[in-house]
């Protein structure tokens, strides 16, 4: 029996406002998801690896804010810059960069960085994803 992870289901469809434009309704929330106009979209939203990345930040950023108010430090600021880059024979890897301010010791900021490396997204992207797809009947 699987156990369901995320709190919304996801629906991403085409919008017809552009060649490549996607409304993607995540519970009450409405998002635009569109190519850059060098790949022949309107950039009318963030392409897809842009939400993944933000979906990293966003998680890497709330897990370590939750720990840290949990055992009370005194962090007054969490930012995470990421992006993805092509390394040799096509390895793909994501470089994410964590700036903690406050005054944290060696060992706390030590200690969030193994947190950061513990959000639920970093550790589903680091292990085995398995993507079941199927098709279904269109209304």
């Amino acid at each position: 029996m699987s156990e369901t992870i995320a709190s919304a289901p996801v629906v991403v469809s085409e919008n017809h406002r552009g060649r490549y434009q996607q409304d993607v309704r995540v519970g009450e929330h409405l998002l635009i998801a569109d190519e850059p106009v060098s790949v022949g979209g309107g950039d009318a939203g963030p392409a897809p690896f842009d939400y993944l990345l933000a979906a990293l930040g966003a998680c890497t950023s709330m897990t370590v804010r939750m720990y840290a108010e949990r055992k009370e430090w005194p962090l007054t600021e969490v930012s995470v810059a990421l992006s993805l880059e092509a390394g040799p024979g096509g390895e793909q890897r994501i470089v994410r960069r964590i700036t903690l301010a406050g005054e944290l010791s060696a060992g706390q900021r030590s200690r969030l960085l193994e947190i950061a490396n513990k959000c639920p997204l970093h550790r589903a992207l680091s292990n085995p994803l398995a993507i079941d797809s199927s098709l279904v009947e269109a209304d």
